[in-house]
């Protein structure tokens, strides 16, 4: 006896259980039985033909062809409901596949993207990353060098998912690849400029700050590659004003040159990066004011970097109901003394 054979004869043993007392017991029975005929892929229209045929069989002088007519008609709707509810399992399950593979892909982007954050006594840095989804098209990173200066570059893909990170992949590798001579702001910039032109496709566009601070003569250099305007905290006046600087995007012209900055860094003064997350940050009304972020900057400016970043980050979430909508990157370093 096949499986179809069993579950005629168990069904048939339900169905007159159930008529013959109303049993709870029959019920569950009865879900148990459909269960099993889900795991062995049995239609639905098949336990209602089944249900017709043992009815027919059962109560004969009832079953006159108005009652036949109406269960043709439920098999024909059962086939497409059968039809439509294993395509959607199917699609369920090619999701699921979908969405684990990109946690893994997420977690090699978190371990092959990481970077630690300097710890100097001169400094105090803080740095918040959030993807808008399981891939992040943001990155960062620190260097440490033995001239006694930490760099930091900042950049985004425009555009979001696994092609934005693997061009943050590819960006990671390329600076890592990059001789010690070369790592000043503008150098890094053209060097991956070339990379970027030779191997990203041409609807990809990325940006990317880099900057260096010399901590012994307390200058930041910097260039920038049509990122995201940085800030700077004034400790002394108080106020804050934008760090000047203007470059072509990655990737554009294979030759293009970067100009390079530099910023007087005195005590109590903030360096602030961010990417266009933070700024385009949208509420219901619309996008935040540059000023409503200067705000919540000063709101917690009294506290260590990593505070400020993380509390920003929060205030921010929570004005956009916890929903970003596109990646968030903040860096704040502050001179101590």
């Amino acid at each position: 006896m096949d499986f179809r054979q069993k579950l005629e004869s168990k069904y048939r043993e339900i169905l007159t259980n159930y008529l013959a007392d109303r049993s709870e017991q029959a019920l569950y029975q009865g879900q148990k039985l459909s269960r099993n005929a889900i795991e062995r892929n049995i239609p639905p229209e098949e336990i209602v033909s089944i249900h017709r045929n043992i009815m027919a069989e059962m109560f004969p002088e009832k079953f006159n062809d108005r009652m036949q007519e109406s269960f043709d008609i439920l098999l024909e709707v059962m086939v497409a409901y059968g039809f439509a509810y294993r395509e959607h399992q199917n699609l369920k399950h090619i999701q699921q596949e979908l969405r684990t593979e990109m946690e893994i892909a997420a977690n090699v982007q978190k371990t092959l993207l990481g970077t630690e954050i300097p710890c100097k006594k001169d400094m105090d840095i803080g740095a918040i990353s959030v993807p808008a989804k399981h891939m992040n098209g943001d990155y960062f990173n620190f260097v440490e060098d033995e001239n006694n200066s930490v760099s930091i570059a900042i950049a985004d893909v425009i555009g979001k998912g696994l092609p934005a990170a693997l061009c943050m992949s590819m960006i990671k590798y390329a600076m890592d690849s990059l001789p010690e001579n070369r790592k000043t702001p503008t150098l890094v910039l053209e060097n991956l400029n070339r990379v970027v032109e030779q191997n990203v496709d041409l609807t990809m566009f990325i940006t990317m700050f880099y900057g260096t601070y010399h901590i012994d003569h307390h200058i930041f250099s910097y260039a920038s590659a049509g990122h995201e305007p940085g800030l700077f905290y004034h400790a002394e006046t108080q106020t804050f004003s934008e760090l000047p600087a203007k470059g072509l995007l990655l990737g554009i012209e294979k030759n293009t040159k970067y100009r390079k900055y530099e910023k007087e860094v005195m005590p109590g003064d903030m360096i602030i990066l961010m990417s266009d997350g933070v700024t385009e940050s949208r509420t219901k009304e619309g996008f935040i004011e540059r000023e409503e972020l200067l705000a919540l900057i000063e709101k917690n400016i009294h506290l260590k970097a990593q505070n400020i970043v993380q509390n920003v980050y929060k205030e921010l979430e929570k004005l956009q109901d916890f929903q970003l909508r596109d990646d968030f990157t903040l860096i704040i370093l502050r001179r101590n003394v």
